[in-house]
């Protein structure tokens, strides 16, 4: 029998959004800055993790960046605006296109549509995020994450793009769970309803990509992960015995993503291998 992620509900949602909230401000007041910067793409992702900081910190302390580029959708600017305009939070639109394009101009004559349509996302993605730590110098704040836990684990992201941050309110929540919870903090229906995209190229979805539903991952995954039961007791419990090991070799394979980066160990003290401390060791 199937084994059900647990769901935010009524019942532990007012102590979850309270940890959430200490979470931001707590992080946030160690770094000895007063406020945050994002990227507001008009997904549920961003949108939850925009109502946290906001309600956590105060709209004077938090500052969304729009990145729009030339195939972006309209409904995802008008989303973003629409959570920016209820929220009553500064906002910045700054086009993509220009440098996008422009880095990919010979690019395109060489190289496969479909490697060059792969490679251009993670470039966008990655170029977001320049410019969001470039503005968190600018407005001297931290940038807030916007991946979730599916993401994480399945390494749907890109590393050192949508995946960086310098602290992440979200990234502990399944995507499933994510809706239940901007039901709760009342994020507008528009935002919830629609097929969950990283909007990089016309019509790209993430499901469409993965080849599997959320939902069914993130059941998967929770046995996976939080239960930590092994493949083979999962299958027994009812799950597609292959898409049960391709998700695990998803999770295996991305372990790279979720990890700082390796340093060869020839000192007594090594970075991340014997001199650990808390990020607020200072």
């Amino acid at each position: 029998m199937k084994k059900e992620l647990p769901k935010i509900d009524e019942y532990n949602f007012p102590l979850i959004y309270k940890h959430l909230a200490n979470f931001i401000k707590i992080e946030v007041s160690k770094a000895r800055v007063n406020s945050v910067v994002l990227g507001l793409s008009g997904g549920i992702d961003s949108a939850v993790a925009c109502y946290l900081a906001s309600n956590a910190l105060g709209k004077e302390n938090v500052a969304a960046l729009i990145m729009p580029y030339e195939s972006s959708s309209g409904a995802g600017m008008d989303d973003a605006l629409k959570v920016v305009k209820t929220l009553g939070i500064s906002h910045y639109v700054i086009d993509i296109t220009k440098q996008i394009n422009e880095y990919f101009t010979k690019e395109r004559a060489i190289a496969a549509p479909d490697d060059i349509r792969v490679r251009k996302g993670n470039k966008m993605a990655r170029e977001r995020m320049s410019i969001l730590y470039d503005y968190s110098y600018k407005l001297n704040s931290l940038v807030l994450g916007t991946s979730n836990k599916s993401e994480l684990l399945l390494g749907y992201g890109t590393l050192y793009g949508d995946m960086a941050s310098a602290l992440n309110p979200i990234g502990d929540i399944y995507k499933t769970q994510i809706y239940n919870l901007a039901e709760h903090l009342d994020i507008p229906k528009s935002i919830i309803t629609k097929a969950p995209s990283a909007d990089l190229w016309e019509g790209q979805s993430d499901e469409g990509e993965l080849g599997f539903t959320y939902e069914t991952a993130d059941g998967i995954m929770y046995l996976l992960i939080d239960k930590m039961y092994k493949p083979e007791v999962v299958v027994s419990l009812g799950y597609d015995e292959n898409l049960v090991n391709k998700i695990y070799d998803k999770i295996k394979k991305s372990q790279y993503k979720r990890r700082m980066p390796l340093i060869a160990k020839v000192s007594e003290r090594t970075i991340n291998i014997d001199f650990r401390y808390l990020r607020d060791w200072a």
